[in-house]
């Protein structure tokens, strides 16, 4: 056998061998790490997402629970001490996936040590009461907050999360005083707020849409450029002269490392997912606002935010560190 015959035989048998090898991943069970409490902005994006990716992959998901410190004790586990074999992968969710290592130093994780795989759902802020509140429109709200600086209590979803840090640009941009109440998750801040243990919730409005529809809570404004159609008579902060436009974007990643041929699967069932109009329909009854981002794209967007993030700490740290 000549040596170009020889160079062709070993470039395909390469060739078969890499098939083969793209082909047989997944061959078993997929791992979901939560940085929250089920019941939660990520939980929501779980079950909305992981029925159809197990019709894409054939092979089912399983979500492992990891609240606490905003979702850094999953994503720290997931990049320093998770299998690089695309077999464990992370909801990453931001600002918190990047503000949980601006804020505090001793978080040792960044957005460098993941293989960002797809962004599926950006969800705005939103100002919710329990259903009998007495603050029946955001006026009444910034009344109350005016009369009695610091007493009125705002849950969030955590220290360091797009909750958080909606409730200090909202004190900035109005000049009015909160106490803040942090929780493990968006899930317990809104149920505190229908249980009226807190006075309201900042929170997002693919989370707390089903409630608001069931009468079980109130919605005061929403922090987005415009208004939200399935929610019409809700008004931007913007409309009422508090220029707050915050929200969280939801997301998959996994460790950094995992091999090419399963970073190229995940990537390619996002893609069918996002084309399939039950999984469209689904994200549209629960009022999750589809904002797919791929692979290289979704990485420029972490970088981006990570980079806006720095820039809105330096300036409101001072504040923060007052509470």
């Amino acid at each position: 056998m000549n040596i170009s015959k020889k160079l062709f035989c070993t470039a395909a048998i390469a060739a078969l061998a890499a098939s083969a090898a793209f082909a047989a991943y997944p061959t078993r069970q997929i791992t979901v790490l939560q940085g929250f409490k089920a019941g939660g902005g990520s939980d929501a994006l779980a079950q909305v997402t992981q029925p159809y990716l197990e019709k894409v992959l054939g092979k089912s998901f399983v979500n492992q629970y990891i609240p606490g410190a905003t979702g850094a004790i999953a994503w720290t586990q997931l990049c320093k001490t998770s299998r690089k074999d695309g077999y464990t992968l992370s909801i990453t969710n931001t600002p918190m996936l990047q503000t949980n290592y601006i804020m505090n130093p001793s978080i040792k994780y960044n957005i460098k040590e993941l293989t960002p795989l797809a962004n599926v759902v950006t969800d705005p802020g939103i100002i919710v009461v329990a259903a009998d509140s007495p603050y029946k429109t955001l006026e009444d709200f910034l009344e109350a907050v005016k009369a009695n600086p610091g007493k009125i209590t705002v849950g969030n979803s955590g220290v360091g999360g797009d909750d958080f840090f909606t409730t200090l640009m909202f004190e900035k941009a109005s000049g009015l005083k909160v106490q803040l109440v942090p929780f493990e998750g968006d899930g317990p801040s809104w149920q505190a707020a229908m249980g009226k243990k807190i006075d309201a919730s900042f929170n997002n409005i693919g989370l707390v849409y089903p409630q608001i529809m069931a009468g079980n809570l109130r919605a005061l404004a929403i922090m987005a450029e415009k208004r939200f159609e399935k929610l019409p008579d809700v008004p931007t902060l913007r409309e009422k002269g508090i220029d707050v436009v915050n929200g969280s974007s939801r997301g998959y990643s996994a460790p950094a490392g995992i091999p090419e041929e399963a970073k190229t699967v995940l990537i390619e069932a996002f893609k069918k997912m996002a084309e399939m109009p039950e999984f469209q329909k689904a994200c549209a009854d629960r009022a999750l606002i589809v904002d797919m981002k791929f692979g290289d794209d979704y990485v420029e967007m972490l970088s981006s935010q990570e980079k806006a993030y720095f820039g809105i700490w330096d300036e409101i740290k001072d504040q923060y560190q007052k509470h």
